[in-house]
């Protein structure tokens, strides 16, 4: 890796706690700082072993706190920032929409500016030591709106977000592109599909249908479970976040998806199956009993599907993580939480 500084915002979280731990093992001389605010999505004991390590630094700030990050930016000289640090969950955006702004436009604006500061000698012109520096923005699918029954997102989608959510970081990326074409900010961003795997929070979707079934309670799917979702391996979103960060030109956007659509149904039948196979009931009966269809959620939207060709053409980059190997690995790590048995 060129980069001899990483800053890894939101580093104590689903994703970017992956990223950092494979960053760690990949580029053991590179230089990793995390900035986590340490809420309810992060898990900093999954990450003992890496924060251990003599460089490997963690702070515990908020992103929207301009002055320190441009004290942070000062004392370590970061040449590249990876900025995965969001709210992510859709429906907390709906009754809670605040949040969402001030973390994912005005912390993202918060980082863009102390990114800047450091790096930048006049407009359109680096310092002489950040020459191959990178700000990286990790955004999201749901920033292009709802698709019908053909078609795919790709690079060159228009955005129609429909949540708060995904209108707060529809705004984030906006923000990204404009200091690149303002200021020349070396700046990356990445819109990903439906990410999964070992450490994503109980709140999201597949933790929380594995934590239902071995619990013997419902496991509650939107309207009748016909929504669509393109799902990518957690590990393989992070290996083409480094493919992107090591070779691409500044100014560069990309979508990311794991090559695997799925009705919200299907992938509930699919992964009640697995489990079927790895932890029977006790009463021998199929998980998928325990489905219920409840109320769909407001602006709920219906299929999403990336075109992720201009990055497996240019960055040579495919998933390699099947869906069904995918989830098994994946209902293997929730079975060691969620079960005695």
């Amino acid at each position: 890796m060129k980069h001899k500084t990483l800053f890894v915002t939101g580093g104590l979280g689903f994703i970017g706690g992956h990223f950092v731990t494979i960053v760690s093992q990949q580029f053991p001389d590179t230089t990793l700082v995390v900035i986590d605010k340490n809420t309810y999505a992060a898990n900093p004991e999954r990450m003992v072993p890496v924060l251990a390590k003599e460089n490997v630094f963690c702070f515990e700030e908020d992103i929207v706190e301009a002055a320190k990050m441009e004290t942070l930016f000062a004392r370590f000289q970061p040449d590249a920032v990876v900025h995965f640090a969001a709210e992510s969950h859709v429906d907390n955006s709906i009754h809670g929409p605040e949040a969402f702004l001030q973390s994912n436009v005005v912390g993202t604006f918060t980082l863009l500016e102390a990114a800047r500061k450091c790096w930048m000698k006049a407009p359109h012109q680096c310092k002489k030591e950040f020459e191959h520096a990178r700000f990286y923005h990790i955004s999201t699918d749901e920033v292009f709106g709802s698709l019908g029954d053909a078609g795919a997102f790709s690079e060159q989608s228009n955005y129609a977000p429909n949540s708060p959510y995904s209108a707060s970081k529809a705004a984030a990326d906006h923000w990204v592109r404009s200091y690149y074409h303002t200021y020349g900010l070396p700046t990356l961003t990445t819109q990903c599909s439906n990410n999964y795997g070992p450490y994503q929070h109980g709140e999201k979707l597949i933790p929380t249908i594995i934590r239902n079934a071995v619990n013997e309670t419902a496991i509650p799917l939107y309207g009748d479970g016909q929504n669509v979702r393109d799902w990518l391996y957690v590990e393989d979103h992070c290996e083409a976040i480094l493919m992107v960060l090591s070779s691409a030109p500044a100014g560069a956007t990309y979508t990311i998806g794991g090559n695997a659509t799925r009705t919200n149904l299907e992938l509930c039948t699919l992964l009640l199956e697995h489990l079927d196979r790895l932890y029977p009931r006790s009463n021998n009966q199929s998980y998928t009993a325990l489905i219920e269809f409840v109320n769909d959620r407001p602006g709920h939207d219906y299929r999403y599907a990336i075109d992720a060709s201009k990055i497996c053409e240019e960055r040579k980059w495919t998933p390699k993580v099947t869906l069904e190997k995918g989830l098994e690995k994946t209902i293997l790590h929730y079975l060691k939480e969620y079960t005695k048995r």
